[in-house]
């Protein structure tokens, strides 16, 4: 079974959208994320600085049109059973992969999302990394920092977020202590942590409220919070609400691709990031990005020509 993965905001470049910006069947989506950036993304990415790209409510819309692109130029192809999940906002791009949501629904509540969470989020907020430090080492920082983790990754790679100036603090702290890398990632606000927690029922009656249909019969789709897989939208909603200000284990979420039967992972995107951490936690499954992939044609040659295991003997 291929599973398809749908990226956060922390790797936005200038050049995410080159693989399908001239694709008509792209070209919805663009639309739809033009309406809430006030230009259309393509250009958007051209033309703002790193800075201005990494500003929290943009990345949130960016992200999520990045991968409905995508799959909307290799949605035709995917005839077979396929999972998909997502990393943070992804998650949004997730539920329309799905099925549940419309692109333009997807992205309209990707809007509202990232405009309660900048609402809720009382001081400047920041989120790093930490990798290769104990967690026992790290729950001590955590407490002295007063910030809290929030992404699980494997092969101790943790998340952590927290008002800006703790969070630099916290990696000053964690190198000295041995963490084999510590640094800021670009998104700005303290997501999945309790700073948002005022964020989350305005979202759950907005997620409620929104134009749903069943999850698709070929699709099957795993909350990236913990892996579970989702059945209903409407009993899954508060979950996917709450997700902003509840940590994730995104190690469960691969855990459970593997136990589901994924022979095949592809990132979406934006980036390769989670590819990479599948590759690092299933070394015997091949993950892709598609980001890797030099041309449209390519990712659609590979993904008409692949074959599981099985079927290849």
């Amino acid at each position: 079974m291929l599973a398809q993965l749908c990226g956060g905001q922390g790797t936005l470049s200038d050049k995410m959208f080159d693989l399908v910006a001239d694709q008509p069947a792209a070209e919805p989506v663009f639309t739809a994320a033009t309406a809430l950036l006030g230009a259309d993304p393509r250009e958007f990415v051209r033309t703002r600085s790193a800075d201005e790209l990494a500003v929290n409510h943009p990345s949130q819309i960016l992200a999520v049109t990045s991968a409905l692109a995508i799959h909307a130029c290799i949605a035709d192809l995917l005839t077979e059973q396929t999972a998909v999940t997502g990393y943070s906002v992804g998650e949004m791009a997730a539920w329309s992969i799905a099925g549940i949501w419309t692109a333009q629904e997807a992205l309209r509540l990707t809007d509202v999302r990232a405009r309660l969470m900048e609402g809720a989020a009382a001081q400047p907020g920041r989120l790093a990394y930490v990798r290769g430090l104990d967690r026992t080492a790290l729950e001590a920082l955590l407490e002295e920092h007063r910030c809290e983790i929030a992404i699980q990754n494997p092969a101790q790679l943790f998340v952590v977020g927290g008002a800006e100036q703790d969070v630099i603090e916290l990696c000053r702290d964690a190198r000295k202590q041995g963490a084999g890398r510590a640094g800021l990632l670009a998104v700005r606000i303290a997501s999945h942590t309790r700073q948002l927690e005022q964020a989350c029922k305005p979202l759950q009656q907005a997620i409620d409220e929104s134009k749903r249909s069943p999850i698709a019969s070929q699709r099957t789709l795993l909350a990236g919070s913990e892996g579970e897989r989702i059945f209903s939208a409407r009993a899954a909603g508060a979950k996917l609400a709450h997700q902003v200000a509840r940590p994730i284990n995104w190690s469960a979420t691969l855990d459970a691709l593997s136990e589901l039967g994924a022979s095949t992972i592809l990132d979406l995107g934006p980036g390769h990031a989670l590819a990479e951490m599948a590759q690092t936690a299933f070394p015997s499954t091949p993950c892709y990005g598609v980001d890797g992939f030099h041309t449209l044609d390519g990712l659609r040659n590979w993904i008409a020509n692949r074959r599981s295991p099985h079927q290849a003997r």
